[in-house]
């Protein structure tokens, strides 16, 4: 089973995470942030990940710390779980539909950091949730996984739809790309490492 945990302790977060890439879909989420939690719920079960997150932040300030220092953790436990990357299938490209909303997400486990992020219309909040901060966990993640992440909006009017769309889309990407190939010998890579 290729699975990672870790803690991350600073001044504005206490985290422990624990992702298994090879899992069925079960969670355990409480990071203090509703709206997130759901995000990462279904993130994981359309991403056949198992994922367990605790976190205690300070929510007191707001709701950034929270949700960038998970990506953080998230991207770092996750760069540890794939080991050496040999037989991976590396890419993913995955057009999500919600309702009125389509989104894609592609990803390369590249071993090079790099994020680009086309979404835009989102009203500022879904509830208490700052909008905003989708974009700061998906940087967090990619910055800390060390791996090429696309994210564009097609379309879409509701924010819930289209943030529910990236994240499912997401999880979708994380499988596909970390799935064994048997035809694939070695680092997918012809630079003989990632």
């Amino acid at each position: 089973m290729r699975k990672h945990s870790i803690s991350r302790k600073t001044a504005e977060t206490d985290i422990d995470l624990e992702v298994s890439i090879d899992g069925t879909g079960l969670s355990e989420v409480n990071t203090g942030v509703g709206f997130l939690d759901h995000m990462l719920i279904l993130m994981t079960k359309h991403g056949l990940l198992d994922l367990k997150v605790r976190c205690e932040g300070d929510l007191e300030v707001d709701q950034h710390h929270t949700v960038e220092d998970i990506g953080i953790a998230l991207g770092e436990a996750f760069r540890d779980a794939l080991g050496n990357k040999e037989g991976i299938t590396r890419y993913a490209n995955v057009t999500t539909p919600m309702d009125e909303a389509l989104s894609t997400v592609s990803l390369d486990i590249s071993g090079r950091a790099f994020f680009v992020y086309h979404v835009e219309g989102l009203k500022d909040k879904v509830g208490s949730f700052d909008t905003e901060l989708v974009e700061e966990f998906f940087q967090a993640f990619a910055s800390n996984a060390k791996v090429t992440l696309h994210i564009n909006l097609d379309y879409g009017k509701n924010s819930h739809h289209i943030i529910e769309s990236i994240f499912k889309g997401f999880g979708r990407a994380l499988d596909m790309a970390t799935m064994k190939n048997p035809r694939i010998q070695g680092v997918p890579s012809t630079k003989g490492t990632l």
